[in-house]
């Protein structure tokens, strides 16, 4: 997958959008294609921030949840190492090469949008290690060992996902800035860590303290 594609994929909704190799402030060991946002002159005009909202390129952007995490697991990576990790929700692949890094046998992106896997890969490629790739949640592959999701949790109608995990791996690894109290009490906070979007889309402070919490 070369970075020509996920141009094409960006302008679908911004014509004139395109991706830079970029290091993300929170986790500069990984490499990200992502978002230029040199290409904006001004501010979106009404259609295109229309086209932004309807269909989000989430994976354009290396989210703060996606950032911290995937340090944590380089800092960390006793937690996946030797094992086969599946991300949920995989956007740009942060957290899925982040545990390819540190000697996960095995990771398995997961994400329902097709050019999120492309760009995962394409991602991975940058940083010189391999995903596989998975379309759906629920024909994923069997025996993982490790659970990893980073911002999935944004809509409350996801909850449900917190217990699914658990059930689908015997070890599960959870980053999320916008939710306090996440209501399962089989997840333990493990660290709050500062966090931004990056590009930087300039959020609420709140949404840039992340908490990662485990279960297992």
């Amino acid at each position: 997958m070369s970075p020509q594609q996920l141009n094409r994929y960006l302008q679908q909704t911004l014509p004139h959008g395109r991706v830079a190799e970029t290091r993300p402030g929170g986790c500069p060991a990984i490499s990200l294609y992502l978002f230029d946002p040199e290409v904006l002159e001004g501010p979106l005009s009404h259609d295109e921030a229309q086209a932004v909202v309807d269909e989000p390129a989430y994976w354009s952007f290396c989210w703060a949840s996606g950032q911290v995490l995937a340090a944590w697991i380089l800092d960390h990576p006793e937690r996946v190492a030797g094992k086969r990790v599946l991300d949920f929700g995989s956007g740009s692949g942060v957290v899925a090469i982040a545990a390819a890094l540190a000697g996960a046998r095995e990771v398995i992106a997961c994400d329902l949008d097709t050019a999120a896997l492309d760009a995962a890969q394409a991602n991975a490629a940058l940083n010189g290690v391999t995903l596989q790739r998975c379309e759906d949640w629920y024909r994923r592959p069997s025996e993982l060992d490790v659970i990893t999701a980073a911002d999935v949790l944004y809509d409350p109608d996801n909850r449900h996902f917190l217990a699914e995990f658990r059930a689908a791996a015997p070890s599960v690894l959870l980053a999320d800035s916008r939710v306090k109290v996440l209501g399962d009490e089989a997840y333990a906070r493990q660290a709050v860590i500062e966090g931004r979007t990056w590009p930087d889309l300039n959020e609420f402070e709140e949404f840039n303290r992340v908490r990662i919490y485990h279960a297992g």
